[in-house]
């Protein structure tokens, strides 16, 4: 027997279908996702999150290699276990916790960058099969040749995105290679109150700190202050001239990957709720407030 709220029947018989639950289960729908459905479910030994997602190739995306990161972070003590697993869904174990917002990232930024730092080093030596590389500047590039195909109604900005994101590949500074979460999103960090966890493995693979550091300063709006901060952090050491400058030339890229991202998923998704061009439209805005901050201290790109 199931409980359910707000689920259509289909969606109800594929989460009772999934062989991991005992006895009767409560299934609440999650609210926030922008390509993926999740929903609650609690059964009687336990409460867990179901998340539904298929291969986005389009996005660089593949389910068989996020659940393998999913396993490796548990297995690292920094994500929760994953319960169960089959094509196309994953069952997690639920963290009784507070999902965080861009404040919450500011606020705790050292904790994140010291979390950050404990994913990058520790995951390397619980990865397995191939490996596989995110980089934001190939990512951009591919993803303007995915919209030119696909008759994006942003095709005429493409050569401008590509130029930039041209612009700001010069500016990066030679770093160790990683093992990068590459979404950090506030809502990816999870506080129980004791710990944080980190969540949500898509886009992760071999890259280096920038990106990942980029990405929470720029999702989560950090000023040019707290950026230094999180390079100190992160680092453990003064950051030159240089690593802050490639930091601020990363954030621009991050949101215009984000920005693009969303254009793509304007092509190619339609998940409940999700308003992508509105997505687009933020991120455009959020890249913009960055460009010129990056200008107004470094000069022209």
């Amino acid at each position: 027997m199931t409980r359910v709220s707000q689920i259509d029947h289909a969606t109800i018989r594929r989460i009772t279908d999934l062989g991991c639950w005992t006895g009767t289960i409560a299934v609440e729908p999650m609210a926030g996702g922008l390509s993926n459905e999740s929903f609650q479910v609690v059964d009687a030994e336990k409460r867990a999150i179901v998340r539904f997602g298929s291969d986005f190739p389009f996005h660089h995306v593949f389910r068989e290699r996020e659940i393998m990161v999913a396993r490796a972070a548990h297995e690292s003590g920094i994500g929760p276990e994953v319960i169960y697993a089959e094509p196309g869904a994953m069952v997690f174990a639920f963290i009784e916790g507070r999902t965080y917002d861009a404040a919450n990232v500011r606020d705790n930024a050292a904790r994140i960058a010291d979390l950050v730092r404990r994913f990058h080093q520790t995951l390397p030596s619980h990865v397995t099969g191939p490996g596989f590389m995110f980089w934001v500047f190939h990512v951009i590039r591919d993803y303007a040749r995915t919209l030119e195909a696909g008759g994006s109604r942003m095709i005429a900005e493409l050569p401008r995105y590509v130029l930039l994101a041209e612009k700001l590949e010069a500016v990066q500074v030679p770093l160790p290679v990683i093992f990068g979460h590459n979404d950090l999103l506030p809502a990816n960090f999870i506080d129980d109150g004791e710990r944080l966890w980190l969540i949500d493995f898509e886009y992760a693979g071999f890259s280096t700190a920038m990106f990942d550091l980029a990405g929470m300063a720029s999702n989560a709006e950090f000023d040019a202050d707290a950026s230094d901060a999180l390079l100190e952090r992160y680092f453990e050491a003064e950051p030159t001239t240089e690593l802050r400058q490639a930091l601020a030339a990363m954030q621009c890229a991050s949101l215009l990957r984000e920005a693009m991202w969303s254009m793509v998923s304007e092509l190619y998704l339609n998940a409940p709720g999700a308003d992508y061009v509105a997505y687009t439209d933020e991120n455009l805005a959020k890249l913009d407030r960055a460009l010129n901050a990056y200008t107004s201290r470094w000069g022209a790109l």
